[in-house]
């Protein structure tokens, strides 16, 4: 059951559903900056708890949280979550997607495919080798690589809290991308030491997105919750 919005904000125009999908070794508590903002602005808000397991499986979670939704949804999808939202996207109560630091995938394209030629001098994601079929990154180096721009106590929490990331999700390939049918709009973390800028850049130039770019991390939904809602506001209230 959809909950209407607390806050006393007029209800906004255009879609008012927002829908937000985490990627790997996340969970959905690191949108709670930006649900706050979209909550106060008068947008219904959900969060999906997608567990990363595989694409189908990730997939399924968050067409049903859409098919909760009262009207019009934007979708999106940090990370991983740029997949998850390419394959769900095409929903007809998907007014559009948005792509934060995210992987944006052509058909047949998975993680694993758009991630086997990095660029040169590109910085390499921590990983380490699959255990049962799941990866993590080294905790180590996670601030570095995933979180520098985050308050490090919150950035040793989310190293500690890490989800395991399903192999299958990884290799999982998308069929129909969202992106060609309906509007996206992406934003770019250019200090990104996990999906290279400029892979972004391509990414997002592929799909013919509208394109923000921002200084932050490839937590830049933690660290930059204001851009990231600008964003989402911008494909929520557009024609």
């Amino acid at each position: 059951m959809t909950k209407t919005p607390t806050s006393t904000a007029a209800q906004p125009a255009g879609a008012k559903n927002i829908v937000l999908v985490h990627g790997g070794f996340a969970d959905g508590s690191g949108w709670q900056g930006v649900y706050n903002i979209l909550k106060k602005d008068g947008y219904n808000v959900t969060i999906v708890q997608n567990p990363t397991t595989s694409l189908a499986d990730d997939v399924a979670v968050t067409k049903r949280a859409v098919a909760e939704q009262d009207g019009p949804v934007v979708l999106v999808g940090h990370s991983y979550g740029g997949v998850v939202v390419s394959e769900a996207g095409t929903d007809e109560k998907v007014k559009a997607v948005v792509y934060i630091a995210a992987f944006a995938p052509d058909k047949g394209e998975s993680v694993s495919s758009l991630i086997a030629n990095p660029p040169a001098g590109a910085p390499v994601p921590p990983i380490l080798p699959p255990v049962d079929g799941f990866l993590f990154l080294d905790k180590d180096k996670f601030a570095a690589s995933f979180a520098a721009d985050v308050d490090a106590d919150v950035a040793s929490f989310m190293a500690d809290s890490q989800v395991p990331w399903g192999v299958e999700a990884l290799t999982g390939a998308v069929t129909d991308p969202a992106w060609k049918s309906k509007p996206s709009y992406y934003l770019v973390a250019s200090d990104d030491r996990m999906i290279p800028p400029a892979a972004q850049r391509m990414m997002a130039g592929h799909a013919g997105s509208t394109v923000v770019e921002t200084a932050g991390s490839h937590a830049v939904y933690v660290s930059k919750p204001e851009a990231v809602a600008d964003i989402i506001k911008q494909a929520a209230t557009s024609k």
